[in-house]
């Protein structure tokens, strides 16, 4: 994986005559270190209808400096990006452009902006002599990547451009405070915040390439969602369907539903880089936003046709069943860990957990190289592919323009009734596996029920939020027992391992027997937490 470096900055231009202040004693500020100029070079990649920029995302190639190489800079939050490096190759590196396969499909990266960069950096020491801050003043020069020699001559018929840039980067341990105190030292000299989030976006701004004539990523993250559309998808709402239409009532039925499938679909898809890098909770995140879509397409069928959402829905199960492999091995994993540790010491017989670290370990065993190749195969990328066409064509059905709260109500108390069978049905059936099995269907129509009330809050209001959150109490008692399930038979493996190595399988029987009294206790106490959940009043309060 390509080396990272987090970025956290702030931006501001200036004119050619403004002086930069000196900033020693702000703040902790000591002293400011002259650290050089540097003549930077870079070339800047995207598709030729600017996915990566309308996603706030850079792609170089830069020579010159103390960084050369190829550089991907992914948005974190506002002001924070993370940056991985590659070495310098001819062409863009593998191991950077999947990370950006998500936005960029099959398409191709191409040059799009050339910089030219005279930067000289200042360091902002503090007493001791410790960074705290590199400020970089850049002379920047701009033009199109194809066909231009020089900044100010027309590269494919397009002007170049110039601007004077000024980055304040946090080097040590500075933080927040350390930025505003010199952001205000830089406006009071006559600096201006930055009118572009990046070199990139005022490049392409500046030599007229951007997408719409603006910076690319100015724009809100609903509107320049998707390869910065969406708009198509207002049309189709609004093509014979009537949805997306506003009455007196306020938003349709096709409004908020696909608001809310948009939603979920930009957690996929913003969601893949760091899936790729295996960063904390990203498979679990990327998991539960392809079950909340796959959930919306069958609880709104009325609004969305099942006809077409219906072969979606089977991919995304199946994605979801990809990125469960690591998950729930994970989980899993803890559980029984945690079990052991709660044991005494008189009670943990023989190397058990060396045997659990050990079955973990082989379970574990390529199932990262199987998640990656899923994310890098052709499946995979129909997928997406499929994920994009279902927002730029929406397949609304008639009453996606009706009024959303009769409809949303509507979906969520279909779903309240599919779940109260399955509830019934498990709480009569016998006890074992016949019962472990209907409890584990009525997890689910929880878990649908739940996903159809979050989807119907902006319809609805604090009755879906409730209704929501009573589900979810129901779906996470199931939940448990489930998971007490899954541990039961992990621990039945792990106790035949180890007496067939003849270290005894003593304390994983123990484990089995409060594992099965944990599934007894959330049985018993099913009956309480329906009836509290499923009172008439709080479906009667989503009637609109």
């Amino acid at each position: 994986m390509a080396d990272t470096v987090r970025e956290i900055e702030r931006k501001y231009e200036a004119d050619d005559d403004t002086r930069l202040p000196d900033l020693a004693g702000i703040d902790r500020v000591a002293a400011v270190a002259e650290a050089g100029t540097e003549d930077l070079d870079a070339v800047y990649y995207d598709t030729a209808d600017q996915r990566l920029a309308a996603a706030g995302i850079t792609l170089r190639r830069r020579t010159g400096g103390r960084d050369a190489g190829w550089h991907l800079k992914l948005p974190v939050a506002p002001g924070v990006r993370d940056e991985l490096r590659a070495p310098l190759s001819e062409t863009p590196p593998p191991e950077l452009t999947a990370l950006v396969r998500s936005r960029v499909l099959d398409g191709e990266l191409v040059p799009v902006v050339r910089l030219r960069t005279r930067r000289t950096v200042r360091v902002l020491k503090d007493a001791a002599g410790t960074p705290l801050a590199e400020v970089a003043e850049d002379a920047v020069r701009a033009w199109p990547a194809a066909g231009a020699v020089d900044a100010g001559t027309a590269g494919a018929g397009r002007p170049g451009a110039r601007w004077r840039e000024i980055e304040v980067e946090l080097v040590g341990d500075g933080g927040a405070g350390l930025l505003d105190e010199v952001g205000r030292a830089l406006t009071a000299a006559g600096v201006r915040p930055a009118s572009a989030a990046s070199k990139l976006a005022r490049a392409l701004a500046e030599t007229g390439q951007s997408r719409d004539g603006v910076a690319p990523h100015t724009a809100g993250p609903d509107e320049r969602l998707i390869h910065g559309s969406g708009e198509a998808a207002a049309r189709a709402k609004v093509r014979g369907k009537g949805a997306g239409k506003r009455g007196k009532k306020g938003p349709t039925a096709g409004d908020v539903v696909l608001r809310y499938a948009r939603e979920q679909v930009r957690v996929i898809i913003e969601l893949d880089p760091a899936v790729r890098r295996d960063l904390p909770d990203a498979v679990h995140r990327m998991r539960v936003a392809t079950r909340r879509l796959r959930s919306a397409f069958r609880s709104y069928t009325k609004v969305l046709d099942r006809a077409a959402t219906q072969p979606v829905g089977v991919e995304l199960k199946w994605l979801a069943a990809e990125l469960g492999v690591e998950r729930d091995r994970e989980v899993l994993t803890e559980r029984l860990r945690e079990g052991l540790a709660e044991l005494p010491g008189t009670l943990r017989l023989g190397p058990v957990d060396a045997r659990l670290r050990i079955w973990s370990e082989r379970r574990r065993a390529g199932a990262r190289d199987r998640l990656l190749d899923v994310l890098d195969g052709p499946r995979y990328l129909a997928l997406l592919k499929t994920l994009y066409a279902f927002l730029e064509e929406p397949p609304l059905r008639r009453a996606a323009g009706r009024p959303a709260p009769e409809v949303a109500a509507g979906a969520v108390l279909k779903d309240y009734r599919r779940l109260a069978r399955r509830t019934e049905a498990a709480l009569a059936a016998p006890s074992g596996r016949e019962r472990d099995e209907a409890l584990h269907g009525a997890r689910k129509a929880a878990k649908r029920t739940r996903y159809a009330a979050e989807a119907a809050r902006p319809a609805l209001g604090r009755p879906a939020k409730k209704f929501a959150k009573r589900t979810k109490r129901v779906q996470q008692l199931l939940g448990d027992h489930q998971d007490s399930v899954v541990a039961r038979g992990a621990l039945r493996e792990l106790a035949t391992q180890a007496q067939r190595a003849g270290e005894g399988g003593f304390t994983f029987g123990l484990l089995y027997g409060r594992e099965e009294a944990l599934a007894a206790d959330r049985e018993r106490a099913l009956p309480d937490v329906w009836r509290k959940a499923s009172r008439r009043k709080h479906r009667a309060a989503l009637r609109p």
